[in-house]
């Protein structure tokens, strides 16, 4: 049981090292990313051959569908681990659900605690800008993304205020991030004063 708990571990660390390799990731993502192979090989541990449990899981596992818009990748990851708790308790094998609770709950606790895969949240942003409707966006912000910012992606474009608005959705990794006020008041001055907003991408990502 625990030997499948630490292969499993292992597997999830290496699948978030390949998928957060040059890529864009969130720190709530990836570390439940790094755990859920842990959490499904214990799950498939205890319904294997047992159809009628096999199919409660199926089941129960269709209520990660209520989870609501402001939660993160981390409330995934918590329902799994106490749907799986429950599965395993509720089948009779409380030893195994006490150490595969503890030892789940210590992995996530030090996975926050390393930073692992935090280092990127202070320098990428999501940026949303509102234009009015006779400003053409496709080059207007060029050079002041050039200026303040690594890398700049164009993600959403949405018409607002029954169309005579753009709202411009950006991910952006700024040269330094002690300059994000003065980029913002460039920005403002750009676009007529209207609406700006920078957030982390994590929480953007959520509202879109």
């Amino acid at each position: 049981f625990l030997l499948c708990i630490v292969v499993s571990l292992l597997i999830g660390a290496f699948i978030t090292w390949v998928y957060t390799y040059k890529n864009r990731y969130t720190t709530s993502f990836a570390v439940t990313l790094a755990m859920l192979p842990a959490i499904v090989c214990i799950v498939i541990m205890m319904v294997n051959g047992n159809v009628g449990a096999g199919v409660a899981v199926a089941g129960a596992f269709s209520l990660v569908r209520f989870r609501s818009v402001p939660g993160s990748a981390k409330d995934i990851g918590a329902i799994f681990i106490a749907m799986g708790t429950g599965l395993i308790t509720g089948m009779g094998y409380l030893g195994y659900a006490a150490v595969f609770t503890v030892v789940l709950s210590l992995i996530m606790m030090a996975y926050v605690h390393m930073n692992l895969w935090d280092k990127r949240q202070i320098s990428e942003k999501q940026l949303i800008i509102t234009i009015p409707e006779d400003l053409d966006y496709t080059q207007v912000f060029d050079d002041l993304m050039a200026k303040y910012t690594e890398k700049t992606d164009l993600v959403k474009v949405k018409t607002t205020n029954m169309g005579s608005l753009f709202k411009l959705t950006y991910d952006v990794k700024l040269k330094d991030p002690a300059k994000e006020k003065e980029f913002i008041d460039e920005l403002r001055c750009r676009n007529g004063n209207l609406e700006i907003m920078m957030m982390n991408q994590e929480i953007g990502s959520q509202l879109l």
